[in-house]
């Protein structure tokens, strides 16, 4: 199995249709591919704008099944290209039943695994639990031809219990897929906060579990459907290593493809130095599964 792999991180704006988005992300994992990516992470939901600033049955017409024809088209990119993909779905499972679901096709075009979004955000002009049911495939990675992947989604992306337990499944990298970004109306110093959080989290989540992570996120402005302020997606994608040092990164606005060669092996002399895995106190940490200490 290959231990150092070329990542890549799509930063791409997914507001301008399903059929130009989808014709746009295969564009760029074919240009990943002809730079020698053997991992392309896609944000999330990218097929569509992000519907979820507003809830609007009508919307649930957007979800597909799992396989399904999105699922189709991308296995082939994959099995063209010779990469690994990682693409998140709008997944109809039955009538009435709906998942944000991540799908990794591996390099000869199979379906490696998936990864349904466990934790549902409900915030304003983030309604997702209007629509996505709590994912209930737990967290364990996928593994792959390159490698045993951990992906998560987006508001996953602020949990430590979330990381910590595809690390203690053998995930050898995390994944974030996400569409993020800020409302217009906040002022400057509170977006720089809400952006400065985001990135520090996932990369404490990389130094707790001596694991590379790669966080692909959206860009671009999106209006919500009744007109108000909408969401600017804050890109700022970014692929950091083991003791979350950043190895590349952009900025708010670029559109463009994000790299990193990957030692997945280093992951083992981060953890020698740092054994937090070897020093966990397990016995002692019953509380965590309570919803609070009163």
């Amino acid at each position: 199995m290959k231990k150092t792999i070329i990542a890549c991180a799509v930063q791409q704006p997914c507001n301008r249709g399903r059929d130009t988005n989808l014709a746009y992300s295969i564009s760029q994992i074919e240009a990943a591919a002809q730079q020698n990516a053997d991992l392309v992470v896609l944000p999330e939901l990218h097929l569509d704008h992000y519907f979820c600033q507003s809830e609007d049955t009508a919307c649930f017409d957007l979800a597909q099944p799992v396989p399904g024809p999105t699922c189709e088209v991308l296995a082939k990119v994959a099995a063209a290209n010779n990469v690994v993909i990682v693409s998140t779905i709008f997944e109809r499972r039955a009538a009435g039943l709906y998942h944000n679901t991540a799908v990794v096709f591996d390099k000869d075009g199979s379906i490696a695994g998936t990864f349904r979004k466990m934790h549902i955000p409900d915030d304003p002009g983030f309604y997702e639990k209007f629509y996505f049911t709590p994912g209930d495939l737990g967290f364990r990675p996928v593994e792959t031809s390159i490698g045993k992947l951990g992906v998560l989604i987006c508001w996953d992306q602020w949990y430590p219990e979330a990381a910590r337990l595809m690390a203690l499944a053998g995930a050898e990298v995390l994944i974030y897929p996400t569409a993020i970004g800020w409302d217009p109306s906040d002022a400057a110093d509170e977006q720089q906060r809400q952006r400065d959080a985001w990135v520090t989290v996932q990369r404490g989540h990389a130094v707790a579990n001596g694991l590379p992570l790669i966080s692909c996120n959206r860009i671009g402005f999106e209006a919500a459907p009744d007109q108000a302020q909408g969401i600017q997606f804050w890109g700022n994608s970014f692929i950091a290593g083991p003791q979350g040092e950043i190895l590349a990164s952009a900025d708010d606005k670029q559109d463009l493809l994000l790299f990193a060669e990957l030692d997945l092996r280093r992951s083992e002399d981060v953890r020698r130095i740092w054994p937090f895995l070897r020093d966990r106190r397990i016995e002692a940490y019953q509380d965590l599964l309570r919803r609070y200490i009163d």
